[in-house]
This record gives structure tokens, C-alpha cells and sequence, in this order.
């Protein structure tokens, strides 16, 4: 579709921090190593990039820093989703603002939603912005959970025009395939379940694996796309240990260790995250030696 943001691999990046503050030097330095390294998109300020502890003026900050580093190599995705839908809007018409090909817009969590004031909400979002709206469903974090016959009624709301499907559930995410005739792009929100989301349709992945292993992770996309499906999911199913690792504790904590061993930033998240267990840590940096990602 004309409206596709990307194909492949975009990674829900971390932002470098420490006591101080964003680490706007890792930062940097990490925007250009993933374009680098091939990946196909950005998303910034995500779950990923603790976009919900930023202050406001971290977020806006964040984000132009972002936008203007990586410099249309790679379409660029802003976290801009909230519980409080006038700052999603406000955000939203920020992000549009300085350059941002796409916003990635998460339910609400926290006060929740009916299925009907989803709608409403994403009603409200669309309608102030002038770019194309990926709508995040992850209701583990949320407690809000889009059933398949809602997104039908998101296809006629102004600029959404792609879903980030973390629910988990692929019988659920065919449903949503088949119901909105594949007019809704498809992203899954899942490492582990980026061939099976591929396989009924889907563009992409929006993914954490990517900070680690950006190149990797747009190989297997691509394999998959061009037709070698055995070798995509021979590469799906090699990466499952570090996928594993990766989400042995609530992201980002996990994958903040893991860009930190590689030299990007401190091993820094902001309460109420803390630091790895060091027992956790270690499987991780185990699995990372076995892909020759640390030394």
C-alpha cells in the first residue's frame, strides 16, 4: 500500500541514559551504527526507549535529536502514545512537525478503554495528524486488549494505517488480517513471532532484538520476503535463545545491559526499572558470546 511505512526490521531503540540524564553521545553513535547496519526503520522513544519516563521536554528533545541525526536515511517512527489523549495529540502534531514519517500510538493503560472509546481515542489522534498512525496493541502493559472487529472500524479513521500487534495471540492477529482484507499493515511486536506474523501477511517486526543485532534482524525479514522462508525461520529460530535473554526480565532492561556490554551507553534505567539480576545478566551475555555479538 502507498501508505506503508516500511518493510522489514525497525528497531524500537533505547535511549542511552545516565544519572544525568539521555546520553545524547551513545545516542548518536547507536542511530548511526543500526543505519549502518541496514535496519529498515527507527522508532524512538517506545517502551524500548522509556518514552514514558521522560519528562516532556526529554521526549520532544529525544526526538528532534533523533530525527535530525539520522537525516532521512531511514524512515523515522515517534513514540507519541498516552493515557492523557490531549498530550498524545500535542506530542503527535510535535513529532509531524520536525520530520517524523509515522507515530507509533499505544492504548491507553492505566485508565483503559472500552473498545468503543479506543476508537474515539484514535479518532482524536488521527484526525490532528498529518502522518500515518501504527496502532500499538500490547496488552500485557496495558491492561486493553483491540479485538479483531475494532480494527475494522480503525480502517476508516483518519491516518491509521498499520498495526504493531503485541497481543501475543496469532489466531487473533489472522482474525485481524482476514477482517480488515490486509488494508491495515501488519508489524508484529513479538521476536518470537516474527516469521509466524510474516506468514499471515505482515510487513515487519518493530522490534527489540534489533538493538542487538540490527543487520540480523533485516537479513531474516529479507530472507523471508524473497522467498526463503526455511532460511528465515532457520535464522528465527537461532536468534530464540537471545530473544529469550532478552525478555528474561521486563524490557528494557534486559536489552539495556546488552547494548551497554557493546559500548553504548551506561547499564542505566529509570525507576521504577532496575538493573538486571546479575543471574539473568549473565545468561544474557552467555547467549550473545555464542553469537559472536560480545567477546
Amino acid at each position: 500500500m502507498a501508505d506503508t511505512v516500511f518493510e522489514g526490521a525497525a528497531t524500537a531503540l533505547i535511549t542511552p541514559m545516565n544519572e544525568k540524564g539521555v546520553d545524547y553521545e551513545a545516542f548518536g553513535r547507536l542511530i548511526d551504527w543500526q543505519i549502518e547496519q541496514g535496519i529498515d526503520a527507527l522508532l524512538i522513544a517506545g517502551t524500548s526507549g522509556e518514552g514514558s519516563t521522560l519528562s516532556d521536554q526529554e521526549h520532544r528533545e529525544v526526538l528532534r535529536f533523533a530525527v535530525e541525526r539520522a537525516a532521512g536515511r531511514v524512515p523515522m517512527i515517534a513514540g507519541t502514545g498516552s493515557n492523557h489523549t490531549d498530550y498524545a495529540i500535542d506530542l503527535t502534531k510535535y513529532a509531524c512537525s520536525i520530520g517524523y514519517d509515522a507515530m507509533l500510538v499505544v492504548t491507553p493503560y492505566y485508565n483503559k478503554a472500552t473498545q468503543n472509546g479506543l476508537v474515539k481515542m484514535y479518532e482524536a489522534i488521527g484526525s490532528a495528524s498529518s502522518k500515518p498512525l501504527i496502532v500499538y496493541n500490547v496488552p500485557s502493559r496495558t491492561g486493553v486488549n483491540i479485538e479483531p472487529a475494532t480494527y475494522v472500524r480503525l480502517m476508516n479513521v483518519p491516518n491509521v494505517k498499520a498495526i504493531k500487534e503485541a497481543g501475543g495471540n496469532i489466531s487473533k492477529a489472522l482474525d485481524t488480517y482476514a477482517l480488515t482484507e490486509g488494508k491495515l499493515d501488519l508489524y508484529s511486536g513479538n521476536d518470537d513471532q516474527i516469521i509466524p506474523m510474516l506468514s499471515i501477511g505482515g510487513k515487519g517486526v518493530i522490534s527489540v532484538l534489533s538493538n542487538v543485532l540490527p543487520k540480523e534482524t533485516h537479513e531474516m525479514c529479507r530472507k523471508y520476503f524473497q522467498g526463503d522462508v526455511k532460511g528465515a525461520l532457520a535464522d528465527q529460530v537461532k536468534y530464540l535463545p537471545l530473544i529469550h535473554a532478552l525478555f528474561s526480565e521486563v524490557n528494557p532492561i534486559p536489552v539495556k545491559a546488552a547494548m551497554a556490554a557493546l559500548g553504548y551507553g551506561e547499564n542505566y534505567v529509570r525507576l521504577p526499572l532496575t538493573k538486571m539480576e546479575k543471574a539473568h545478566e549473565a545468561l544474557l551475555f552467555d547467549e550473545m558470546r555464542k553469537l559472536g555479538v560480545l567477546r
